[in-house]
């Protein structure tokens, strides 16, 4: 899945967030975008998916400008070809892992255990299906956020820190997760991380600042 951004300028009351950001993302490509605290990382991710609104400029996925779309129409085009990873895991502690998954597909009218237990296994998770979330450690819970945001086969993920709360084995685990998924599903890849490490990962290394970004 393709993604373009040109000249996108986000303001918080009078302070710019960041301004000129222009990017464009490859079907299948993978690229890190760092910068330091505060220069809108995470805001420039819920743009690219249409979660917040930006003031200048466009994004365009698959050649859709989403800023073009209602909220509906956004939501059903994240529902159908976007995938989320975030720092905080949110996964749901009523539901056991499996159910957690699943999610995405039940959105989309779907139901396949088959697929949901061969990506159990893809994450290194194979047995623990029907452990609930309190169970699990923090570098598990962030392979049950990547096996659900990439079940349905999106076209394009978004990762937010997935690492940012683990311990450098356990994050060298989960980037392995979530690289071989996304090559193996042909996905986009755009992760925001502070970590050099995992930003060594992408075929792309980008820095944000409030005037733009560069290579």
């Amino acid at each position: 899945m393709s993604l373009r951004i040109q000249q996108l300028g986000k303001h918080y009351g009078e302070v710019a967030v960041f301004s000129n950001v222009s990017l464009d993302v490859a079907p299948g490509e993978f690229v890190a975008i760092v910068g330091e605290s505060g220069v809108g990382k995470s805001t420039l991710l819920n743009c690219m998916a249409g979660l917040d609104s930006w003031d200048s400029g466009t994004v365009e996925l698959d050649g859709v400008d989403i800023g073009a779309l209602s909220d509906d129409q956004r939501a059903l085009l994240r529902r159908k070809k976007v995938g989320f990873v975030f720092q905080a895991f949110h996964v749901l502690p009523h539901l056991d892992v499996a159910q957690n998954i699943a999610l995405p597909l039940l959105l989309l009218g779907q139901h396949d255990e088959a697929r949901v237990a061969a990506m159990l296994t893809a994450v290194g998770l194979d047995g623990l299906g029907a452990r609930l979330p309190q169970q699990l450690s923090g570098g598990q819970l962030q392979r049950v956020a990547i096996a659900r945001a990439l079940i349905h086969r999106p076209g394009l993920l978004l990762a937010d820190e997935p690492t940012g709360n683990l311990d450098p084995a356990t994050a060298a685990k989960v980037m392995d997760a979530l690289v071989a998924q996304t090559r193996e599903h042909g996905a986009s890849l755009v992760l925001v991380t502070h970590s050099e490490i995992a930003a060594a990962r992408a075929d792309r290394v980008l820095h944000l600042s409030s005037e733009g970004i560069r290579a």
